[in-house]
């Protein structure tokens, strides 16, 4: 087994990370969506903080592609991952 470095390691930490990420954020895109359905376009209201909230359509927005990506091999419990066994074996790991 090969020693990681620090890169590596953060790498492995964040990517653990993402899915719970990933989860917040499409959950959050339902509320948003849910939000304006309830209270339409520029429907507004106020918490029990003071903080007003509005909704609108979004302006400007850029289209961000990333240049790199990691992919990987499944992990424990999960179905499948974005790396292949077989590109993984190909590659000299052992997986299983």
């Amino acid at each position: 087994m090969q020693t990681l470095t620090q890169a590596q390691l953060k790498f492995i930490e964040l990517d653990k990370k993402k899915a719970e990420y990933k989860q917040f954020i499409e959950e959050y895109q339902r509320a948003v969506k849910d939000l304006v359905t309830e209270i339409g376009v520029g429907g507004h209201f106020q918490d029990a903080e003071g903080t007003v909230y509005q909704t609108a359509i979004c302006e400007g927005k850029y289209v961000y592609f990333d240049k790199y990506e990691v992919t990987r091999t499944r992990r424990i419990g999960e179905k499948s991952g974005s790396l292949a066994l077989k590109t993984a074996k190909e590659l000299g790991y052992s997986v299983e």
